[in-house]
């Protein structure tokens, strides 16, 4: 009925500390602490030798045969949180809390790139965090550009859905600056790296492209121009011909409630829409291209009329059909037809007027890497699939790239 107990170490040297581990109690105590099977710090030693054998290099093996302990100088280093080490008496400093009295803001926009696969769409949800803004603000956050989303002025240019990805996405709001001081006056230097500091918190399929000084009043949101979506399909038994001619009947001023998911829990009760441009071109490798440009957008409208345009093209539905779908005195229920699928879709592009977007060198160089990496990743992917369907008499016939249509983007 023994205790097991551990004499403290009475050493001249106060900078070694002695550790013991002991798998049976899977903790990590100080020499001066409780062996995990007993209670007391009694040794069982005459000796500081006879209790740990060398102080710098010596280690014994416990009563128990399972637990052995060695000096941090000659030995492992002593992990700081594993439970009951001893590190120092003296207590954490206290971190103080960031003042942003102290520092100026600015009215920024910011070029957002993300791959949308992965997330539950772009805007924050209460349910989760797994979307797009909640990663932009977590990275906010972080580097402490903004306090909160409330003191922010945020606003996004535009809403994309589930799995749908942008290559220019643009958010404005307010971030800390070191060229206005809390007084709003400019002060000499430079401005913050904000691409630069944002990206080192952000996913890596979630970029910051480049920001630019935004105005009083401007909205990433109200003041967009125009927003261009791109949709990407196999154009294997497409006749294009027909979706071509059926897209230019889409462009003008129409009510496109036949065309969208009805979105009425959010208040939107107005479903006429301006759409500007209406293109369809191959755009190699076997895939098709559908461009959309207008200056705002209702709920799933673009994938709605990416469906029926796909429907137009495969010959199960005529041309005039976009004619009855726009005619809504005559038909005032959407009919049904399913959705086209979500990542195809890409928000392609905001347009501004007077906004000179500021682009890192640096942040450009690691985020071409990036994409590079991945691009050669899914490239791969892509070949193997290719193959297994060779060898199943299945592959499909890339287009010639001489034969490909010119892309005339003038974005």
């Amino acid at each position: 009925e023994a205790l097991w107990r551990w004499r403290p170490l009475q050493a001249a040297s106060s900078e070694c500390r002695m550790a013991t581990r002991c798998p049976q109690a899977n903790v990590d105590t100080a020499r001066t602490d409780q062996c995990p099977h007993g209670d007391g710090a009694q040794g069982r030693g005459d000796s500081p030798d006879e209790a740990a054998g060398c102080l710098h290099g010596g280690d014994e093996e416990c009563q128990h045969g399972r637990a052995r302990m060695q000096c941090p100088r000659g030995g492992a280093p002593q992990a700081a949180g594993d439970p009951g080490l001893r590190t120092s008496s003296k207590r954490p400093r206290r971190q103080r809390p960031f003042d942003f009295s102290q520092h100026g803001r600015r009215h920024v926009a910011v070029r957002l790139a993300y791959l949308g696969w992965g997330y539950q769409g772009f805007a924050s949800q209460a349910n989760t965090d797994n979307t797009v803004e909640a990663k932009l603000f977590q990275a906010l956050l972080q580097t402490r550009l903004v306090e909160s989303r409330q003191t922010a002025n945020y606003h996004r240019s535009g809403r994309t859905d589930k799995g749908v990805s942008a290559f220019g996405q643009v958010v404005s709001l307010e971030l800390r600056s070191r060229t206005r001081g809390p007084d709003g006056a400019m002060l000499p230097g430079d401005e913050l790296p904000y691409t630069r500091l944002l990206n080192r918190s952000l996913p890596r399929d979630v970029r910051a492209l480049a920001w630019a000084p935004a105005p009083p009043g401007f909205s990433a949101r109200f003041s967009c121009q125009h927003r261009t979506y791109r949709y990407l399909f196999p154009v294997a038994g497409l006749q294009l011909g027909r979706m071509v001619e059926a897209g230019r009947r889409l462009c003008g001023t129409h009510d496109f409630r036949n065309l969208c998911r009805m979105d009425v829990a959010n208040g939107v009760l107005r479903f006429v829409r301006t759409v500007l441009r209406v293109r369809v071109w191959r755009a190699g490798s076997g895939l098709g291209c559908l461009e959309v440009r207008a200056r705002s957008f209702l709920y799933h409208q673009v994938r709605c009329m990416a469906a029926v345009l796909l429907l137009v093209g495969r010959g199960l539905e005529d041309v005039e059909v976009v004619d009855r779908l726009l005619d809504v005195e005559s038909n005032p229920c959407k009919p049904q037809y399913s959705m086209a699928v979500d990542y195809p879709l890409v928000l392609h592009n905001c347009s501004y007027e007077n906004l000179e977007w500021n682009f890192d060198p640096e942040v450009h160089a690691f985020t071409v890497g990036d994409l590079q990496t991945m691009w050669a990743s899914y490239a791969i992917k892509t070949r193997i699939l290719y193959s297994m369907l060779s060898g199943l008499g299945q592959a499909p016939n890339p287009q010639d790239p001489e034969d490909e249509e010119e892309e005339d983007d003038d974005d």
